[in-house]
């Protein structure tokens, strides 16, 4: 399982590129497919200091992306990647009709991106140990 994603890049393409459109797209593109209605938000669950919805998004697709690349050069990439796409995403929120900037928002995106990045060196650290 963790070799098919770094046999199949692709996916992360796939799944920056979703993540993207989604950020990027003048109101709730989710909302208007699940629920015919693009000014409402779907919410997974209750956001409490940071933006739950932020922050799921950015564990799954950093978690894909730390899977896919995993030389040590390529970790470190991959991490100022993350943390700067999860930055100017939220930065292009003042900018896009029906989006606003939020400071939870932004959050919960960096704190998604922080908890893998944290995640993966300790294993990283512990594989290295074990060797």
């Amino acid at each position: 399982m963790i070799n098919f994603f770094t046999k199949y890049k692709f996916i992360f393409y796939v799944c920056n590129f979703i993540l993207i459109l989604i950020y990027l797209f003048p109101g709730s593109l989710l909302g208007c497919i699940l629920y015919g209605d693009c000014k409402l938000q779907p919410q997974i669950t209750k956001d409490f200091i940071i933006s739950s919805n932020h922050l799921y998004a950015f564990i799954v697709f950093s978690i894909i992306g730390y899977l896919t690349f995993k030389k040590k050069t390529q970790f470190i990439l991959l991490s100022f990647y993350l943390i700067t796409l999860s930055i100017i995403l939220e930065i292009f929120h003042y900018f896009i009709p029906e989006r606003n900037f939020e400071f939870p928002d932004l959050f919960g995106n960096l704190a998604g991106v922080i908890i893998v990045i944290i995640i993966f060196y300790l294993f990283k650290k512990n594989e290295n140990f074990k060797n």
